[in-house]
């Protein structure tokens, strides 16, 4: 079965996946942890400055599909410590504009390349 991909340019992989994949009217990206894509390294320091990397990479790979923050319908949050929650959703907060996606929130154990947070999303087409 033939699958629509779409990727980012210079974004990064650190697996055997497309950045996203399209089907049945929907966009499914693929979890994005904070990579600077200028320097390939994990963005330090905060939470919010790491939630904005992944939604900016998360972004671009909306941007190369043609679509944009207003397609996104869901938002899958993965966090390593979930009392950095409310910091996460200061930023999220200014990505995404009401009605907001839905949204989970989950609490992990560890993420890819030690990452504090990773993101995916699920747009409608257009």
């Amino acid at each position: 079965m033939s699958r629509q991909v779409f990727n980012a340019a210079g974004a990064a992989t650190v697996g055997p996946y497309s950045h996203a994949c399209a089907g049945g009217g929907l966009l499914y990206l693929s979890g994005q942890t904070p990579i600077d894509p200028s320097t390939g390294a994990l963005v330090t320091g905060s939470i919010q400055a790491q939630t904005q990397q992944c939604l900016d990479n998360l972004f671009a790979v909306l941007d190369a599909a043609g679509l944009g923050p207003d397609d996104v319908i869901n938002v899958q949050v993965y966090l390593v410590d979930m009392r950095d929650f409310t910091a996460m959703n200061e930023a999220y907060a200014t990505r995404f504009a009401a009605p907001y996606p839905a949204r989970t929130t989950i609490g992990v154990a560890s993420l890819p390349l030690g990452a504090n947070v990773e993101i995916g999303l699920i747009a409608r087409t257009r």
